[in-house]
């Protein structure tokens, strides 16, 4: 149904308009350092986002002031976060539209422009499996829709029918680079046919035609839910942001533009229609500008954050529910295999949380290609055990989506190596979501990992030490069957990221007793495997049954083995303390040296432990190549001489 123009609409058109002329005066006084402009563009966030129900998500971009303040959200709280204030939505943590909040239903952009579309499918899956016929808006734009995570999302959105409205804001330019050298083709709306995806473009600098549009489609999308492309023709009158400037713009074109100024065309409108008098427009005008004014002076007089470590350090993972975990695996005569302790430990977290959903690659029908979810689909169901397409970020994405819909999920990259696509979701979405907006992140990703099985250098990397150093995620590698069970029950209860890896060569080569009932180990814990006297050595992983052998050769010497288990957080004092007991340590690892776990695992203890030592620490690792495919090849990369030489010659020290 065709609207009629009104002042209240307008009015939601006109106060983002008055934001941006109040902050591009504010730049210009030096009270402010930055801003990223919408000016120009208005009509599509405000259109779009009265099409939403307030109880329905919106992912939003640079250029989306309009879906704050039409969310009413508080000006002054806006502008303190636009100024880093202690009493911004992020506490000062993070700037202008990074952040999120989810009383009004805003997911909050991270600079990695395509990022956003995965998480909006993962939203809109929530409201999916739970079938309340509700819709989700994400936008990108001209220069995002260039980004891998727009195809991967819009593929995974048109393969599960997924109730999402996708807005492309096609304002012609990615920072100073025109559209000709971005893309081959004239609309946006030719991308939906290629995914089987409606697609519309109309003018987006017509609020009537733009809220007229998305009414109809969000509605058509709560009725038979699917993904819709919806492109905005718009244009960026400002610069991408303003330190940059227009100079990159040929003349006239800014001045075509303003013809079609979305602001100035609905007032005429307003005016035509007779909605209100030139009297009545003015007025609301100069209020608007006074309510902007006044919110942006008192933001300026909210408090500068203060840095107290102890509080930075609180906000960067969600708190852990209290419960009961074991200190150790309970005893049982049960023999288990590593995988079908995983397996048992993935069926009981499914029976204990019935908002777990599984995705991955094969992990339906065929089990998964290390058949760790074998079964589940005739168990659980297609809805919580996913089969996915080949699109590891836009999978990790609609797991911070779900986990921010209250579900948890399971993403099992089907070789770690596989993570790299994967990586800006897991290290700047998921890891800083809590520190940012306090937000959790729900998610264990499982990482098939490691050497020995002849898998070339695609298959068999150690990936763990790219992920321990990211604050925000917490990282567990078990060595054994009853061990990797617990753990894995507690990262399924943990609300944090947990990325969990697994050693593909143990799978079927380690057998240990396995308690059959449920139960859970903490997560930040070293395991002293055994005690001694005169070295500790430090393993993770397969390394630890390397260091096990060599002691079972060397019986006469008294090693205190500790098993790292937690790779980040590290469990210092148990480090430490071995270390300043038997005065001599060694570091064993599969991975390469620099920048590894036991680099610095190995730095940190000889800096806390110096006075104790009676030998330098060691760390010995494989050699500095990527890993080579043939079985002679990889067992002269992996440390197992060199494990030998260094044990002998720290003893011997």
């Amino acid at each position: 149904m065709k609207h009629t123009p009104s002042l209240d609409l307008y009015r939601s058109l006109f106060l983002p308009r008055a934001v941006e002329e109040r902050m591009l005066i504010a730049l210009r006084q030096g009270r402010i350092s930055k801003w990223f402009s919408s000016y120009g563009q208005e009509a599509v966030s405000v259109g779009t986002t009265l099409a939403m129900h307030e109880d329905e998500w919106i992912c939003t971009m640079h250029r989306n002031l309009g879906v704050f303040t039409a969310r009413n959200l508080p000006l002054t709280k806006l502008f303190a976060q636009f100024q880093g204030r202690a009493t911004g939505y992020t506490k000062g943590r993070d700037r202008s539209f990074h952040f999120g909040t989810r009383e009004h239903r805003i997911f909050g952009m991270i600079s990695h422009l395509g990022a956003q579309l995965g998480v909006a499918d993962g939203l809109a899956l929530a409201r999916s499996l739970r079938g309340e016929g509700k819709c989700v808006l994400v936008y990108t734009g001209d220069g995002g829709a260039s980004e891998g995570d727009f195809h991967e999302a819009l593929n995974v959105a048109a393969v599960w029918n997924l109730p999402v409205l996708i807005v492309v804001e096609n304002n012609q330019w990615g920072l100073s680079t025109p559209s000709r050298e971005q893309f081959v083709f004239d609309s946006f709306a030719v991308k939906g046919p290629a995914y089987g995806i409606e697609a519309h473009s109309i003018d987006g600098n017509d609020l009537g035609v733009v809220l007229e549009t998305a009414r109809e489609l969000t509605q058509s999308i709560r009725q038979n839910p699917r993904p819709i492309l919806l492109e905005c023709v718009t244009f960026r009158m400002r610069g991408h942001e303003e330190a940059s400037g227009t100079k990159y713009y040929p003349e006239g074109l800014i001045e075509s533009w303003q013809a079609k100024d979305p602001v100035v065309r609905y007032r005429q409108a307003v005016l035509d229609a007779g909605s209100a008098s030139e009297s009545d427009l003015k007025t609301l005008e100069d209020s608007l500008a006074a309510e902007v004014l006044n919110s942006l002076n008192q933001a300026l007089e909210e408090p500068k954050p203060e840095y107290r470590e102890e509080d930075e350090l609180h906000d960067v993972y969600a708190p852990v529910p209290t419960g009961p975990t074991n200190e150790v695996p309970p005893s049982s005569d049960r023999k288990l295999r590593l995988i079908d302790a995983i397996k048992e430990g993935l069926d009981q977290a499914l029976e204990r949380h019935d908002n777990l959903v599984f995705m991955g690659q094969d992990i339906a029908e065929y089990g998964g290609v290390f058949k760790a979810t074998d079964g589940f689909v005739e168990r659980y169901g297609s809805d919580r055990i996913r089969n996915t397409p080949l699109c590891e970020s836009a999978i990790v994405g609609a797991g911070v989506g779900l986990s921010v819909e209250g579900y948890k999920a399971m993403v099992e990259m089907q070789f770690s190596d596989f993570v790299t696509e994967a990586m800006t979701q897991i290290c700047n979405q998921a890891a800083k979501l809590h520190y940012r907006w306090g937000q959790q992140a729900d998610l264990v990703i499982r990482m098939p990992t490691g050497a020995g099985v002849a898998a070339g250098p695609f298959h068999s990397q150690s990936t763990e030490a790219w992920f321990a150093r990211v604050p925000g995620l917490k990282v567990v590698y078990p060595s054994g069957p009853a061990q990797a069970k617990g753990l894995l029950l507690r990262a399924f209860e943990d609300p944090n990221p947990v990325l969990f890896f697994e050693h593909k060569n143990l799978y079927r080569s380690v057998e240990a007793e396995v308690a059959p009932e449920y139960y859970s180990l903490p997560l930040d814990r070293a395991v002293r495997v055994r005690e001694g006297e005169a070295i500790t050595v430090i393993a993770y992983g397969w390394a630890v049954h390397w260091v096990q052998d060599w002691m079972k050769r060397n019986a006469e010497v008294s090693v205190e083995l500790i098993d790292l288990v937690s790779l980040r957080p590290i469990d210092w004092a148990t480090l430490e303390q071995s270390v300043r007991k038997t005065g001599r340590c060694v570091v064993v690892q599969e991975d390469t040296f620099l920048g590894s776990i036991g680099s610095s695992v190995a730095a940190e203890l000889q800096s806390r432990c110096f006075t104790s030592l009676d030998a330098p620490i060691e760390v010995v690792s494989s050699a500095d190549l990527p890993i080579p495919f043939s079985a002679e090849l990889e067992r002269g990369f992996l440390p197992h001489e060199r494990l030998e030489m260094a044990l002998n010659r720290c003893v011997k020290f």
